[in-house]
């Protein structure tokens, strides 16, 4: 979207916009990186954990959990000005965009980018590496006992299936009901009071910190005379709040991925008598696909790293890799730690392959439209 400024015409990014207030928002509200290398620098998500576990003062942790609030108003304000600034990229008339070709421009972006997957892969090189120290940093002698004795004799190994099945079920189910909602709110009509607040609902999630989210959890279900009462302490109430936890990102990306269609499509529909859910199996979720995957993708991995949605609903019964993490490193046992991060490491990158092949063969199927 152009704008002046001082004369001068100037292109502003709207998805750098929104990538913006993703990260500031996250970077706020996170728990389980200051909690392992914070050290003495206090967040609120930190002092909200040690105001609950540590002083069990719940009220005190509710308030400032409030404060991480504030940025919800402002993350709403520029998800709707962005909306209002969108337009439909996929037209009936349209042809999919094809950038040109600069080798310097493109070979310097590559090595911008390469020079950031090396930095992330030395950080995670030095986990796998300690994984297999016998003992940090005293013996540096290679040995498997942080996976045998750390994990598998010490029963911990649970907690790693656990993350498995929470991921799956985040990235069937979760996926799918956010798609669900997404086409409800940008393609159908009608009650158009409610979907503001709805769009108001969404976003939220963005700027709730995990710990928030987790407390609020505990006083809703924990009565007994809830009738979802039954849910806590199960995996189900995992799943939901992960989803809910993470349902802002993944909202946009689907909300996105519909704006791309334009409206005309399920007007020629409906002028045919045809039925939505038709269009919606035959054109919208055929187009959509790539975007799907993401969301589902999305979910699976943040799943396996969450910490702080889940540290407050956990059970013996289904407590979870990530957890299991923050509690090995404040018993001191880093070896088993480090050996807990490899397998989400590498169960993540896994399920990433697993979907990139099949993204792949979805492509082939799909969108052959795009290169018409």
């Amino acid at each position: 979207m152009p704008i002046l400024l001082s004369g001068r015409k100037i292109e502003l990014n709207i998805p750098l916009l929104s990538a913006a207030m993703v990260v500031f928002t996250y970077a706020i509200s996170d728990f389980g990186i200051p909690k392992v290398i914070g050290g003495n620098f206090n967040m609120l998500a930190t002092d909200i954990f040690k105001l609950v576990i540590g002083q069990q003062d719940f009220s005190k942790g509710a308030v400032v959990g409030i404060i991480l609030l504030l940025p919800v108003a402002v993350t709403y304000v520029a998800d709707w000005w962005v909306q209002k600034r969108q337009s439909a990229l996929l037209s009936a008339r349209s042809v999919p965009y094809v950038p040109r070709r600069s080798p310097g421009f493109d070979w310097a972006m590559t090595a911008y980018c390469v020079a950031i997957a090396l930095t992330l892969l030395a950080v995670l090189g030095m986990a796998v590496y300690a994984s297999f120290i016998k003992l940090w940093p005293y013996n540096f002698s290679m040995s498997l006992d942080h996976y045998r004795m750390g994990l598998v004799e010490a029963g911990i190994f649970g907690a790693y299936v656990n993350s498995v099945t929470l991921g799956f079920w985040c990235a069937t189910l979760g996926a799918a009901f956010i798609f669900g909602v997404a086409y409800l709110l940008e393609k159908t009509r009608g009650l158009d009071t409610w979907r503001a607040f709805m769009r108001l609902m969404v976003v939220l999630p963005m700027g709730v910190p995990g710990m928030v989210l987790g407390l609020g959890y505990i006083f809703f279900f924990v009565e007994a005379s809830n009738p979802l009462h039954f849910i806590y302490g199960s995996m189900a109430i995992l799943v939901v709040n992960t989803v809910v936890h993470y349902y802002t990102s993944s909202h946009l990306t689907a909300v996105t991925a519909l704006k791309q269609i334009d409206n005309e499509f399920e007007y020629v529909s409906a002028s045919l008598k045809v039925p939505f859910w038709r269009t919606f199996f035959r054109v919208t979720v055929p187009v959509c696909m790539p975007a799907m995957l993401d969301v589902s993708r999305y979910l699976f991995v943040n799943a396996m790293t969450t910490v702080s949605a889940v540290v407050f609903l956990y059970s013996p019964r289904t407590t979870l890799a990530s957890v299991a993490i923050v509690n090995l490193d404040e018993a001191g046992d880093i070896g088993a730690a480090a050996a807990m991060a490899t397998l989400i490491v590498v169960t993540s990158s896994f399920v990433c392959l697993v979907y990139y092949f099949l993204q792949a063969w979805l492509d082939r199927r799909t969108q052959s439209w795009r290169n018409a």
